[in-house]
């Protein structure tokens, strides 16, 4: 038969016959630290998510991991933290040290075309004219 009434989670019936063998003044005291600590991670996330907005806001570079509360000490360091390098030091490599044995930049070497080697069968020029006459003919 049913009630109409909802059933008591597995949970909920553990925990209220665990509190049940305690003196009443105990259990107040452990449901007051529950309700506080529900509202000690309400208040902790909502001040979170205020510092992130007014960082966005300022412009502050911001650690996506931060955001959700996952961030690394270095994510809390403030006003401590290094300051950041607008162009990272270019480190320069054995060539760069070369000076007068560098090589010299050579001219670009031309490839051979099929025109190249046809020899005795390619077309020949007319005089005064320039390529494009054998074209016409």
């Amino acid at each position: 038969m049913s009630t109409g009434l909802p059933q008591a989670s597995v949970k909920s019936q553990i925990f209220e016959s665990l509190l049940g063998f305690l003196p009443d003044w105990v259990q107040i005291t452990v449901l007051a630290l529950i309700v506080l600590a529900v509202v000690a991670s309400w208040v902790v996330k909502i001040k979170r998510k205020i510092a992130y907005r007014r960082a966005v806001r300022n412009g502050q570079p911001v650690h996506a991991a931060a955001q959700y509360g996952q961030g690394c000490g270095a994510d809390y360091l403030g006003q401590y933290a290094p300051q950041q390098q607008t162009q990272p030091a270019r480190q320069g490599s054995g060539a760069d040290h070369l000076g007068a044995y560098a090589p010299q930049p050579a001219e670009p070497a031309r490839q051979p075309s099929g025109a190249d080697f046809l020899g005795a069968y390619a077309p020949q020029q007319r005089q005064g004219e320039g390529p494009s006459a054998n074209a016409s003919a």
